[in-house]
């Protein structure tokens, strides 16, 4: 994905806001809108934010995991299954 192709000034989003929403999800690529020549905001369809949202949150738990091996805090799988399976035991 080359962004570059895909900025644009914020007249250009009003003037063909419709056109822009229509091909946002044909082309799956963000659109940068510019303000005063500075970047602003992105805009991208709803499938592609929903797919990063997703790809955050599982980096966020893959970071957590590792802080968590870091700072040793582990315990055996043997210890966890035996512990879940006598909770639902105890159900």
């Amino acid at each position: 994905m080359k962004l570059s192709t895909q900025i644009k000034p914020i007249s250009y989003l009003k003037a063909h806001a419709a056109e822009i929403v229509r091909n946002m999800s044909k082309q799956g690529e963000p659109l940068v809108i510019t303000q005063n020549g500075e970047a602003k905001v992105v805009i991208q369809d709803i499938e592609s934010y929903e797919q990063h949202q997703e790809t955050m949150a599982l980096l966020k738990i893959l970071a957590l995991g590792n802080r968590q091996i870091e700072e040793g805090k582990l315990e055996p799988a043997a210890g966890v299954i035996g512990r879940l399976r006598q909770n639902r035991r105890n159900l």
